[in-house]
């Protein structure tokens, strides 16, 4: 390629073959969502299995981490019975310092067929990042009607409502300004006030502070004034229920880690690009973004899956390059 992009690549995701021993094919353009339908298009085979997968996997990762950016992140999306070899495998090249997340993902809803076992609806994503400088767009979700109830269940008489937090934090300071009394009272022994005295008598003047019946201060938090609530290590993003490309993923999903870990104008890699989801998430957000995969069922879906991207005031027409180097197929915007 005549890019050099080593240190360049802000997000990198993959959705790599899971070690299944299965064969994916596309039947009247949708994805049999059951493997080993051979009667259609040949979509991709998923037959490396036991080292030789881990040692596949290995070579990649050695040359994605040369690829990413000082503040560069890499999402592995990968199954429960493969997953904990590979996190391995990634603490060793990315170093475990420098792992971020080992993410539950529900993929759909439960299943009641006959098993000795429980129910499996999770597959699991590996955050990992280059460094610790990396690039952290804050999630937030919206409340939910319980969670303003459970959260906030305190009310103003104008029913604005709100939730306490405590003033202090642990850790004294023997010498400082945030040991000293407010109102006459010391934090608790053992601990500091969170902000300066002069903080705390601004906020008490302003009404933000809540004094209990013993005299124990507590700063409000209003819910309107909130953005969310932190998006936490467990998501429910379920499969499309009708997937044009075997094992298509949600794309609210990559929305998600998109939006989270890369900014404008970053360079996403996506070097198992399936049906392309990852490609029109970055292009709808204004990222850059570099596309593989050797299946040519799956460049087919992808080329289809940009070319409906509609333009907009904020979202460009998809404008790509397709590149096609031995047998590997590459889809590029670099531009």
């Amino acid at each position: 390629m005549k890019h050099n992009l080593k240190g360049k690549i802000d997000l990198i995701y993959i959705d790599p073959p899971f070690a299944t021993n299965n064969t994916f094919t596309i039947t009247n353009d949708r994805a049999n969502t059951v493997s080993n339908v051979l009667n259609g298009r040949l979509a991709y085979k998923d037959v490396i299995k036991g080292a030789d997968f881990i040692e596949f996997i290995r070579e990649r990762l050695i040359l994605l981490k040369m690829l990413l950016s000082d503040k560069g992140s890499i999402y592995l999306h990968i199954d429960y019975k493969i997953g904990h070899y590979v996190k391995i495998v990634m603490d060793e090249i990315f170093g475990i310092e420098n792992f971020r997340n080992d993410i539950t993902r529900i993929k759909c809803n439960p299943k009641n067929f006959p098993r000795k076992g429980y129910g499996n609806v999770k597959d699991l994503i590996l955050f990992y990042s280059k460094s610790d400088n990396l690039i952290w767009n804050e999630p937030k979700l919206p409340y939910t009607e319980t969670d303003k109830q459970k959260l906030f269940p305190k009310k103003e008489k104008d029913g604005r409502r709100f939730t306490t937090i405590p003033l202090h934090a642990p850790g004294e300071t023997l010498d400082g300004k945030t040991s000293l009394p407010f109102k006459g009272v010391f934090p608790p022994k053992g601990r500091h006030w969170r902000s300066e005295v002069a903080v705390l008598e601004k906020w008490d003047n302003d009404g933000l502070i809540e004094w209990s019946e013993n005299g124990n201060p507590r700063k409000k938090l209003y819910l309107d004034e909130q953005e969310g609530k932190r998006m936490q290590d467990i998501w429910e993003f379920k499969d499309p229920q009708y997937p044009v490309y075997p094992t298509e993923k949600n794309a609210d999903l990559l929305d998600t880690i998109i939006k989270t870990s890369s900014d404008e104008n970053s360079i996403v890699l996506d070097c198992f690009a399936g049906s392309g989801t990852t490609l029109k998430s970055a292009q709808i957000h204004g990222r850059k973004w570099i596309g593989i995969d050797q299946s040519e069922e799956s460049i087919n879906v992808i080329i289809r899956k940009l070319d409906d991207v509609e333009q907009d005031l904020f979202v460009k027409k998809s404008s790509y390059k397709f590149l096609k180097e031995k047998s590997d197929r590459f889809s590029q915007r670099l531009a």
